[in-house]
């Protein structure tokens, strides 16, 4: 039998499915779980990309992470303590327009490839 629980220690996330400007940390990753966290570092801007049929959830827990997205031409900021849903399949993108780092939690439900990167919508 496997272990019903176990911890993931912040020492043993490993880096993660990467897009340029974010640096993704994976704590575990199951047929339909993905769990772990990102670092936006301060003016970065990171490119393009959809998380295939994931439904992705963030929980900001410091900082500001600005989302850009496929459909909308302005941009919504989320901040420590706000939760973020990105739809499967969205187009977007994330920034940090501060000069300090932001840290967000991650889950991804729906078993599908972790982040695609791709080109930017157009207009963009």
């Amino acid at each position: 039998m496997t272990e019903p629980v176990r911890v993931i220690r912040a020492g043993e996330l490993i880096a993660a499915d990467p897009t340029p400007g974010m640096f993704r940390t994976k704590a575990f990753e199951l047929p339909i779980l993905w769990a772990g966290q990102v670092v936006t570092a301060p003016g970065a801007v990171s490119g393009w990309h959809h998380h295939d049929r994931n439904e992705s959830s963030l929980y900001i827990v410091s900082g500001v992470l600005r989302l850009e997205f496929e459909g909308y031409d302005d941009y919504l900021d989320a901040v420590a303590g706000d939760f973020v849903h990105v739809p499967s399949f969205t187009v977007h993108r994330e920034s940090n327009p501060t000069g300090e780092p932001s840290l967000a939690i991650i889950a991804r439900a729906g078993g599908g490839i972790p982040t695609v990167n791709v080109d930017a919508p157009p207009g963009r």
